[in-house]
């Protein structure tokens, strides 16, 4: 595992051309995907209390958000890229969706997921398929809705994600990403800090064994596009229409968009 920096010290310069950024340090490209791999295979069983540490327990809310603004439907096919855990998937047929399937690159992660609809008696109209959301592995132009939560920050070209959201999707396919951003709210920037930096990594510690884990994707919020700057690559990946609604003040937001 690597030794993490904190937020007092200088990150290196940006990513050269064969390097990409994994928190505050700088890797070769080709390592990052075990990297992040390491940090999901020890964080998998304690996905949900991951996300209630990092969202001061409130993601189940924004994904209920994400889910309400999406409005499933019989006849919608999903692609959720990231979502091993089922969270996003689950939801989503629970709410009258039609057929889903869930792309992970992590197994650790799509273990979880599938233990999850097991166990809500979910057996059919979902699939679970290992796979990189760079190069995901689905044919052109197949599904009506392109969901990731919390996912797109860790890869290592948004853009070539990105890409591949608008190649699956259908002509008039939704696009929706939820992911931590960046607070608006001064005070509020000032106390998140804090929390990311301070608290977070010693909870990781105490609650899941792993500090490094959680400084890292403290560390990898940070290093995530703002808002403005994100919605610029949606669109400069051929998406339309890009909104954006922040949640909770910024700390994470919504952006949709769609293939037109």
């Amino acid at each position: 595992m690597f030794r993490p920096m904190s937020k007092t010290q200088t990150p290196h310069p940006g990513p050269g051309p064969e390097t990409t950024h994994f928190g505050y340090r700088n890797v070769p490209e080709d390592e990052k995907r075990s990297l992040v791999r390491g940090v999901f295979d020890s964080v998998a069983p304690r996905y949900d209390l991951m996300n209630d540490l990092m969202s001061l327990g409130i993601h189940r809310l924004w994904k209920r958000t994400l889910i309400g603004w999406l409005r499933p439907r019989p006849e919608m096919s999903l692609v959720d890229v990231g979502g091993g855990t089922g969270d996003i998937a689950l939801r989503f047929l629970e709410r009258g969706g039609g057929d889903v399937t869930v792309i992970d690159i992590n197994k650790e992660m799509l273990k979880v997921g599938r233990g999850r609809a097991i166990d809500r008696g979910i057996l059919e109209n979902i699939r679970w398929l290992d796979g990189d959301a760079e190069d995901l592995p689905v044919e052109d132009a197949s599904y009506d809705v392109y969901t990731t939560a919390f996912c797109i920050r860790n890869v290592t070209h948004i853009e070539k994600a990105l890409s591949e959201a608008r190649r699956v999707l259908k002509p008039g396919g939704r696009f929706l990403c939820l992911e931590f951003s960046h607070v608006v709210l001064p005070m509020l920037d000032k106390l998140y800090d804090t929390y990311s930096f301070r608290v977070l990594p010693a909870l990781g510690e105490q609650v899941a064994g792993d500090r490094e884990a959680y400084q890292y994707l403290a560390e990898s919020i940070r290093r995530f596009p703002d808002q403005n700057t994100f919605a610029k690559m949606i669109r400069d990946a051929g998406l339309e229409q890009v909104k954006v609604r922040n949640l909770s003040g910024g700390i994470a937001a919504i952006h949709s968009a769609w293939r037109v």
